[in-house]
């Protein structure tokens, strides 16, 4: 479908007024917008650092309808999936909107979803990238994982799987390398300084003194599943920062306000993203699932040492 042309300013009126009406459908169009007017910029420094001179000539009639085209370009570019940025932003700013389904049935995996593999060192081999086809093949993947991570920091795994379910969207949204295979970063730690595996770069949103902006960060990179959630259980449980994070027990609330204040995200609504996510229906029925799947049904009781 073509994107609109930008001098239909109609558009914007009609944006507008679902705006203040409170449609979610408003949100996506605004983070379409967004991604367009990123995409404009990107267009506009790589024509300012053009060493040639135009081939019409510099006037103020040629930077006009240049002007013109980008703007179009940008639009065209950002409509359908565009880069990314556009729902990453919904999914940063409107919780569960469009990225973490309402239901099991509503979520579905892009058909053109690549199969890779990352390495975290460059001397490790490369693991294949689980195919979670659902929610509930996402948890029952990881839950091994977070039990064990949980064990170590004697918090609830279910906290742990909705922190991962959010930061993934369920694993349909885990963060690529530049050659298109995936980083299996499910908690979105950064590399910092001392990070000695392979790192990736992404577009992020960061909020500072309430105030989101956009910035591009560095990201860890893994082998495997098993490696994000024990470098995961290892930077809660060993930094001074995330001290209140630990020994929470069965607090799957507590941990996540915890992990707000302790400073794990910027998003002032983190720790309530993480909440709706626990007590949504989407992660009922994954613990369902949990509880009915014969290879490794789900536990009761939290911090089992």
């Amino acid at each position: 479908m073509t994107a609109a042309p930008v001098t239909d300013f109609g558009q914007y009126a009609a944006l507008r007024r679902s705006a203040e009406q409170d449609d979610p459908a408003a949100l996506r169009e605004v983070a379409g917008q967004f991604e367009a007017l990123f995409i404009q910029s990107m267009l506009k420094n790589m024509r300012e650092a053009s060493l040639a001179d135009p081939v019409f000539g510099g006037s103020d009639q040629h930077e006009m309808y240049q002007g013109m085209l980008d703007q179009q370009l940008s639009v065209e570019m950002a409509s359908g999936r565009g880069l990314g940025l556009a729902e990453m932003l919904v999914r940063q700013l409107g919780g569960e909107v469009g990225s973490v389904p309402a239901t099991p049935g509503d979520f579905r995996l892009p058909a053109s979803r690549p199969a890779g593999s990352v390495a975290s060192l460059p001397t490790e081999s490369i693991a294949s990238l689980p195919s979670w086809s659902s929610p509930a093949d996402f948890a029952r993947d990881v839950w091994p994982h977070a039990e064990r991570a949980a064990r170590k920091l004697n918090v609830a795994p279910e906290a742990i799987l909705a922190q991962a379910a959010l930061e993934t969207g369920w694993g349909r949204h885990v963060m690529p390398r530049s050659d298109g295979s995936s980083s299996l970063n499910l908690f979105g730690i950064k590399a910092g300084s001392g990070w000695q595996g392979v790192s990736v770069s992404k577009p992020t949103i960061e909020y500072e003194e309430g105030v989101a902006r956009l910035e591009v960060a560095k990201f860890r990179a893994y082998p495997d599943v098993a490696a994000t959630f024990d470098d995961y259980a290892e930077l809660i449980g060993e930094h001074p920062r995330y001290a209140a994070v630990r020994n929470l027990g069965g607090d799957a609330a507590g941990f996540a306000q915890a992990l707000q204040d302790s400073g794990y995200a910027t998003d002032p609504a983190y720790a309530k993203k993480i909440e709706n996510v626990m007590n949504g229906e989407t992660m009922r029925e994954a613990l369902r699932s949990l509880k009915n799947h014969a290879s490794g049904p789900i536990q009761n009781g939290y911090g089992r040492p």
